[in-house]
């Protein structure tokens, strides 16, 4: 049987501004994990922002499920991207990214640089950032799919996504 061919396009300037693009404009993202008591996926939507380097971070409480599975088992996968108001919702961008979340311990150095850069764009935060049940989560980006509408997907590599 034939190897089937990749019919995802190299990352070129294109592709990576968008990926760029919805990474940055995204406040939320569906979460992709595996189940720790189960070993099958869970999606969860999450808060979702970009640390002061332009990397996924996310804040999640420990009464989230999704907590302990990627404690657990780190590998995950995000998904950004908003349908437009028109049209089918298969026509509009939308980025999965591969990542391995790292937890940040509140003892960390780059905590407090993290809750202020988090509070500045996500300002509701501020009434739940201190409780001692959420953590940040950064999300490593190990490898990444962009679909930018029919007929348009993209390879891309972690560099791919990191600010210029």
């Amino acid at each position: 049987m034939p190897e089937p061919r990749d019919l995802l396009q190299s990352a070129d300037d294109e592709a990576r501004a968008l990926a760029r693009s919805l990474l940055a404009r995204a406040r939320h993202a569906a979460l992709a994990v595996t189940d720790p008591a189960t070993g099958t996926p869970g999606i969860s939507l999450i808060a979702f922002g970009l640390d002061p380097e332009g990397l996924p971070l996310t804040l999640v409480s420990a009464l989230a499920p999704h907590r302990e599975a990627l404690r657990l088992h780190p590998e995950a996968a995000i998904l950004v991207g908003e349908p437009g108001e028109r049209g089918d919702p298969l026509t509009h961008p939308r980025l999965m990214v591969k990542v391995r979340a790292a937890f940040v311990p509140r003892t960390a150095p780059e905590h407090g640089a993290l809750r202020a850069h988090w509070l500045a764009t996500h300002p509701k935060a501020k009434l739940y950032v201190d409780f001692p049940d959420f953590a940040f989560v950064r999300l490593a980006p190990v490898s990444a799919v962009l679909n930018g509408g029919f007929g348009r997907a993209w390879r891309l590599a972690p560099e791919d996504l990191r600010p210029e």
